[in-house]
């Protein structure tokens, strides 16, 4: 074969790869809006009483974020930073330097639809509580996991969900229930970014490898 057949093969299959992956995450991220159309929809936020709230941190916030906003009694889910003392945090400054914060969001609730204890059953079984090096291939102090609780009674909650999802896997999980700090905002290109970016939200996922874990921990 001669040197301008090689090169000629060599360029056609570099074009189809990189065509089979551009449609694959087309059709991936086709399907998964497929399926949150399919979904049953949650109660309108209008309709709950969202004055409860749930904090927690799973790695990457936009995908916790998503999840979250699956459940009837969620209202609208926000991505921020919490646990550190750093006053207004950046995304660059909690990605780049440990600050004590992590990646969280803020849950707004309606008790009277969810428990809180339910809030923290889900989010368990949506995180692989067993890495405490961060999640998935996101790597690093602030994108471990964390729940925080403000009263007794939520620390109760949180500490027999996760007694019980300890004994579910039969393993000591390594997600700390701490004292609830202030919670700051994420700037506003991380807000709903699996709604804005969809197509980089689901490569991203997939990617990360973050539901395939989640499947090798919990379905067993």
């Amino acid at each position: 074969m001669t040197r301008e057949r090689k090169i000629f093969w060599t360029l056609a299959t570099l074009v189809l790869l990189v065509g089979y992956f551009i449609l694959f995450f087309w059709m991936k991220s086709t399907r998964a809006h497929a399926d949150d159309a399919a979904a049953p929809a949650p109660q309108v936020a209008a309709m709950l009483d969202l004055s409860a709230k749930g904090y927690f941190a799973g790695g990457c916030f936009w995908c916790v974020e998503k999840d979250f906003e699956k459940l009837d009694g969620v209202g609208d889910v926000i991505s921020g930073y919490t646990g550190g003392d750093l006053q207004n945090p950046t995304y660059e400054q909690i990605s780049r330097t440990e600050t004590g914060h992590r990646e969280a969001v803020e849950v707004p609730y309606d008790p009277s639809v969810i428990s809180y204890r339910a809030l923290v059953e889900y989010f368990l079984r949506h995180i692989d509580p067993l890495d405490d090096g961060g999640q998935f291939c996101d790597r690093g102090f602030s994108y471990k996991t964390a729940i925080w609780v403000a009263n007794d009674e939520e620390r109760a909650a949180a500490e027999a969900a996760k007694a019980a999802a300890e004994e579910e896997l039969g393993q000591a999980i390594v997600t700390p229930i701490l004292d609830k700090k202030t919670f700051w905002i994420a700037e506003d290109r991380h807000q709903d970014y699996y709604k804005t970016n969809p197509v980089r939200y689901n490569s991203y996922r997939f990617g990360c490898g973050r539901d395939a874990q989640i499947a090798r921990v919990w379905d067993k």
